[in-house]
């Protein structure tokens, strides 16, 4: 891994026609909405935050954005049908080494954000649940130490598209893009920087539970049960069994 490059932007071709190739096909699998079009800049550098409910939030991901954005994410998706595997091989990713504390993914970040491009990253790190959770601090580091804009992404519905195709019905999906926000700082040393990194992570998911349905607001919810239920959904599974 030592030899990895983070050029921006890089296999312009594939993934251009893998956008068009995305978004035809949710188009005709379901009943496709992208709301907030104009909330999208000209250019990045910019940070793609969004909840991760299903394994098809990074392909509805890569259907609306208008750049060859650049994922860190899991090692291994063992949710994901060998499809999504190979489609994320053809798009490439920079992997994250869940349990391990390997910095690929943030040296990745820093490198693929200063070049001036656009890396998208999932906070809550797994499609376990579909309601919000916890997050990691992965994003909030990130973006600490990019110091760049980030724009905010829900998903909705994309739990819902194979059950519907084996019913013979079209499930509703909408992607609802917010305003981009940010930059933020982080000033403090050790407990204090942490504390920081927690906040901003809060206001990173803040910002996204505001482009989703009530009912998955999850721990960002109004509702103490719906928050209650998203913080014992929050375990993270893999300190035991480490990625890679």
């Amino acid at each position: 891994m030592r030899h990895l490059e983070f050029r921006y932007p890089r296999r312009r071709l594939i993934r251009a026609l893998l956008q068009k190739v995305t978004f035809v096909t949710f188009s005709v699998l379901s009943d496709y909405r992208v709301i907030g079009r104009d909330n999208l800049p000209n250019h990045g550098p910019l940070l793609v935050v969004g909840n991760h409910f299903s394994f098809l939030d990074p392909v509805a991901v890569i259907s609306v954005m208008p750049w060859p954005i650049e994922f860190v994410g899991g090692f291994t998706v063992p949710n994901a049908p060998s499809a999504v595997a190979w489609l994320r091989k053809l798009w490439g990713f920079y992997p994250v080494y869940r349990g391990t504390g390997s910095q690929i993914a943030f040296r990745a970040a820093q490198g693929v954000l200063g070049n001036g491009g656009v890396m998208g990253i999932f906070p809550e790190g797994t499609s376990a649940h579909a309601m919000l959770r916890p997050p990691r601090l992965g994003a909030a580091l990130m973006a600490v130490r990019s110091s760049t804009l980030l724009l905010p992404v829900g998903l909705a519905g994309l739990t819902g598209v194979i059950p519907a195709l084996r019913q013979g019905r079209r499930a509703r999906v909408t992607v609802r893009i917010g305003q981009p926000f940010g930059p933020f700082v982080a000033s403090g040393r050790g407990r204090r920087r942490r504390e920081q990194l927690e906040e901003i992570s809060a206001e990173i998911m803040r910002r996204i539970a505001e482009l989703l349905p009530p009912d998955q607001r999850g721990f960002y919810s109004d509702d103490p049960q719906l928050r209650e239920a998203a913080r014992e959904a929050a375990d993270f599974p893999w300190g035991a069994d480490p990625e890679g």
